[in-house]
Formats: structure tokens, sequence, C-alpha cells
């Protein structure tokens, strides 16, 4: 899984999560987010947070989650910037966030870049979550990501632990799970539930489980026996769709009930494929092409 889609799952699911890092943001501020490509130098950017209010006070967010060193990466990420406002002629203020793994990493020189810096961008380095206790649930499952080994069980207990309710635990477990299959690839699903130890949790009505089952079904290996009460997964998928279907209406404009009626009719692995290729719709075009593509 890459880091990109990693953080989208993140802030998509956990939308005050902005707001915690990016000062002046209300709590309940709604965003659209996007993976834009600009076109002239076919240049993507990690993420764009859009306002669905329209407010020109709120600013567009422009979040890259850069975890490697990349000396090149700051010239890249301001030229997309204004390549991107540029091209879309906007004209919404705008502010930078970036999650770096820790202090010393290369992402380039600051001084050609340090007004924008030190006025418009903010830096999360996750280095600087390790040694810190009692964080709110969303920093915690970022945390995640950079803590030891040995403190990775019994901090993933603690986030899942900290819910209110069945469906707030299902979406935190979805992100663990898919946090420690980032962080430990060599681990299998089950292994991960083993870490967690999830005796009563049916983690197969998550997202993430449900997706790893079908890559393993395309590769023809065997999934193995699915358990868990039908009712509970299709709670679960119908959570997918709703979530999905929001960002559709946001994005293409209001869908038709037909629309609407094929989505939810959809298979899981083209609910999945939907929900990312939606990331570069820019209207209702694109949902019909792809529609005529993949299902009709």
């Amino acid at each position: 899984m890459k880091t990109d889609k990693l953080f989208y799952r993140i802030f998509l699911s956990q939308p005050d999560l902005i707001s915690e890092l990016v000062p002046d943001i209300p709590a309940n501020c709604e965003f659209d987010y996007s993976a834009p490509v600009i076109k002239e130098t076919e240049l993507r950017l990690d993420g764009l947070l859009t306002p669905i209010s329209d407010g020109q006070n709120l600013p567009l967010v422009f979040l890259e989650a850069q975890m490697q060193s990349d000396p090149n990466f700051y010239g890249q990420f301001f030229a997309s910037i204004f390549l991107y406002l540029r091209q879309y002629k906007i004209a919404r203020t705008w502010r930078g966030l970036l999650i770096l793994r820790h202090r010393g990493q290369d992402v380039g020189a600051n001084p050609p870049y340090q007004i924008l810096l030190d006025s418009w961008v903010h830096k999360l380095y996750l280095e600087d979550l390790i040694g810190v206790k009692n964080l709110k649930p969303n920093l915690s499952l970022l945390r995640l990501l950079v803590i030891p080994e040995p403190e990775v069980s019994d901090s993933a207990k603690a986030i899942l632990e900290d819910c209110d309710t069945t469906a707030e635990f299902r979406l935190r477990l979805d992100l663990v799970e898919a946090i420690l299959i980032n962080k430990f690839p060599q681990l299998s699903i089950e292994e991960v539930r083993q870490m967690l130890n999830l005796k009563e949790a049916d983690s197969t009505q998550t997202r993430f489980y449900q997706e790893v089952l079908q890559i393993g079904q395309r590769k023809g290996r065997k999934a193995g026996r699915i358990i868990g009460r039908q009712e509970g997964r299709q709670e679960g998928r119908q959570e997918t769709i709703d979530l999905m279907l929001r960002q559709l209406n946001r994005r293409c404009g209001q869908l038709s009930i037909a629309q609407q009626a094929l989505i939810k009719s959809l298979p899981l692995a083209n609910i999945e494929s939907l929900a990312e290729a939606l990331l570069d719709f820019k209207g209702m075009d694109d949902l019909e092409i792809w529609l005529r593509e993949n299902v009709v």
C-alpha cells in the first residue's frame, strides 16, 4: 500500500485531524480530498483539501506526506502548488501541510523557500509524537507509524479501547489495520489481529480486511474461510458506500436515483476501484465514463 493512499484514508476518515494540524481551521470544517494532476508537467499532488463552504476565508490545504529523504522535494512541492493555482485560476488563499518522518530528513535547501515555509507551510514531524503522552486519537494514529515495534501493540489497543460506539471502533480498526500492514508488510492480516488481541471483534467487517481478501482472491490464493455475521459485514459495506456517495455528490454533483442504485449494487471490488478513481474526477462526465467502462 502506497503512503499517499494511506494518508488519504486517514484524512478522509478523520476529517477533524486537519484542524488539529493547521491553525485557524475550525474543527467542524469539512473538506473534499483529491489528488489532482497538473497537466503541463504531469506533477501530482499527494492531497488537496478543498473547503466545502463557498466562503473564501478558509484556505485550500496542500498536503504532502514525505517519509523518505528527497533533496528535490521542496522544488517539486512548491512548483506543483503554483502550477495548480495558475492552471485552475484559484482566488482562494492556501496553506501547505508537510508530514515528515523526522527533523533530519533531507527534503531540499530551505533558503529559496524560506518565506513560504515560515508563513504558509506547517510541518508535522512524526518523530516528535513518539514521547508524547495523552495524544488525541487522531494524532495517536499517526504516532503508530513511527513508534518502536515493542510499543506498537499496546498503543494500537489503546486507540481501539478509546472508542465510544461500534461504528467508531470499526472505523479506527480499519485505519489501525492499514497502518500496521504498512509498517509491517511481512505480517498477514491474521497476525495483525493477534497483535491487537482481537478475541471478540470481527475485523472481517472492516474495509481494509475485505480489500486484502479481494487481492488474495484475484491472485488465486486461498483467502481462507470468512468468519463473522453476514449482517455485520453488510453494515460495514453500506458504511463504505455511503461515504463514497457523499464524495461523489460533492465532486460530481447530485447523483440521480438510478446512478445511486447502480453504485449500491456494485460488488466490493468495483466499489474499491471507484473509491480510488473518484480522486481524479472533475465532474459528472468522469463518473459516467467510469461507469460505462467498468459496469455498464
